[in-house]
Parts: C-alpha cells; structure tokens; sequence
C-alpha cells in the first residue's frame, strides 16, 4: 500500500516507449498562436498581459546584459507552470516530481551563469568566495564552505520543486483515499473531509504557480550576480 503511492510519479510507459516525452509536448497545445492582428482574443491578451509583466518585474532589477535571458526565463516560467498545473489533472504525470528532469532544468542554466560571470568579470565572481573583512585564520574555511554553497545551488533548486508538488500530491491522494474510506462509515465526516480536499486542490493550484515562479526567480537572481 505504501508503495502504490508513488506510483504516480512513475514514468509512464507505452509498449515499452516512456511517454514522458508526450508530457513535454502536450503543454504547448493549449497555448494559442500569435496572431498579426493587434487584439486576437481574450485568452492571447491575457497572455500577452501575463508574460509581459512578468518579464518587466523579472528583468527590473537586472543589467542590461542580463536582459538577453528574457526569452529562455520567460519561456521556463510558461514550461514549468503548464506542466504544474496539468500535473494537477486525474490520472496524469507530473514530469516536474522527478529529480533527474529538475537538475537538467537547473544545472546548464546555473552553470551558464557561473561561466558568464567568470568570463566578464572573474575577480568579482571569485571575491563571492570571500566575504570583504574576513579574519586569515578563517579564510581557508570560508573558501571551502562558499565554494560548497555555490554548488548545491541547482541541487537546491531541483530538490524544491521536486519537493514541494511531491508533498502536494501525496497529501491529496491520503485525504482523497480517506474520504473514500469514510463514505460509507461516516458521511458526514467524508464530505468535511471532501471539502478539505477541494481546499488543498486549490492551495495546490497556487503552489504549483509559486514553485515555478521561485525557480525562475532565484536563477535570475544568480544571473544578477554575474552579468
């Protein structure tokens, strides 16, 4: 029984083919096509509105080097929040639950803006390592615990998301298997408990948009740090 709960984040498989793949694609479907026209529809403005205020607030505090990433952040942030939120459906895959997708997402562009800033400004980049003012007898340390905080931060950005919708999913499988118990012991109980799910589906809606949206924040932050 224990078992069987994390089988939902299990790769699905197909004769054998895994269909994550098809969990990448199928998002982009149901974002519509720019049109020509200045006002298409409803849903095109809507997301015009969404991605260009996301962009500027994103892009705000940054240098104009760093305003070359709008595209890849702003495209990771649609990426990440789609496949979140259809990780939401019944009987559907969360790609976003597993690690090895997670570090994929997070290393090249972590490791990007560690080489961009060792290329344009190394002396910079490399003083991160040593706080300004810090005693000699303590340099050697400070050094080696930088250099290991450095790199845990894509492990750190993986193991969050992965976390956070891991936890969500779970909770919402327990207190679903329990209102299913209690239907028939205890009706009452079981639509309280209903209602308690509904409520966590709708924290979860949130989670999955802030999850998505802390990611991409806390890379821009490191590319802050380097351009």
């Amino acid at each position: 029984m224990v078992t069987s709960f994390f089988d939902q984040f299990m790769s699905p498989v197909f004769l054998g083919i895994p269909l994550a793949m098809l969990a990448f694609v199928l998002p982009w479907l149901f974002f519509p096509s720019p049109a020509p026209r200045w006002l298409n529809n409803r849903l095109l403005t809507l997301q015009s509105w969404f991605i260009n205020r996301f962009t500027s607030q994103l892009l705000a505090p940054m240098k104009a080097g760093g305003h070359k990433w709008a595209l890849i952040l702003t495209s990771m942030m649609i990426f990440l929040i789609t496949l979140n939120m259809l990780g939401l459906l019944p009987y559907t895959y969360t790609p976003t639950t597993q690690l090895s997708l997670n570090l994929g997402l997070a290393v090249p562009l972590w490791l990007a803006t560690v080489l961009i800033g060792l290329r344009n400004q190394p002396t910079a980049a490399l003083g991160h390592l040593l706080p300004e003012g810090t005693p000699t007898p303590l340099i050697p340390i400070l050094i080696i615990i930088e250099t290991i905080s450095l790199f845990i931060r894509p492990l750190a950005l993986g193991v969050r998301l992965m976390a956070n919708l891991t936890a969500g999913h779970l909770l919402m499988q327990l207190i679903a298997m329990a209102a299913f118990v209690l239907l028939s012991i205890l009706p009452a109980v079981a639509g309280i408990t209903v209602v308690v799910l509904l409520l966590l589906t709708t924290l979860e809606v949130a989670v999955a948009m802030i999850q998505a949206y802390v990611f991409v924040l806390l890379m821009s932050l490191y590319l802050q740090e380097n351009v």
